[in-house]
């Protein structure tokens, strides 16, 4: 006695076998991902829900170098690498005139302050202002690749200023 026939998959059942088949891969996939690179705390700025930052953050690269963006917990704020290797937060305090070393990439201008751990790199001359901060370790991504590889999506938020030089000061009108 022969076995009965199984009965022949028409090809929409066919479809929604392999579409199920594939829902369930991506779930897979998803969660093998999110369990090899946590969400990353970053403490969101104070005024990180200014609409002005949303541009900004939709246009960020998936990576800078060879760090991959990864999850971030709060508003407004992007990490890259793992660990974390540059931090941006959106919406930080618009630095004043100020006579640190003030850099232009591209058309954006960055106030740097290099502090013992770690570098910041504050936008000069928009609103908001967008900060980043670099570890200082050896083997993390150059500043000059991350400002070159974020200055793109930073010039989503307008510029109403750039920095000033020395060399710009001697040329203003006296006052006498």
């Amino acid at each position: 006695m022969r076995p009965a026939p199984l009965p022949a998959i028409t090809m929409p059942a066919k479809a929604a076998l392999t579409r199920a088949s594939g829902a369930v891969a991506v779930l897979a996939a998803a969660l093998a991902l999110a369990a090899c690179s946590p969400v990353v705390d970053v403490t969101a700025a104070q005024d990180a829900a200014n609409p002005a930052c949303a541009p900004m953050m939709v246009a960020l690269p998936d990576a800078i170098g060879d760090a991959g963006l990864r999850k971030t917990n709060s508003q407004a704020t992007a990490a890259w690498g793992d660990p974390s290797q540059v931090i941006l937060r959106c919406g930080v305090n618009v630095p004043g005139p100020t006579t640190d070393r003030c850099v232009s990439v591209n058309g954006v201008d960055w106030v740097i302050r290099e502090g013992d751990a770690a570098w910041t790199l504050t936008t000069f001359g928009r609103v908001p202002a967008t900060e980043i901060l670099l570890t200082k370790d050896q083997e993390t991504v150059s500043s000059a690749t991350v400002l070159a590889d974020l200055s793109a999506a930073v010039a989503k938020i307008p510029a109403t200023g750039n920095c000033v030089g020395q060399e710009d000061l001697q040329n203003l009108p006296s006052t006498r």
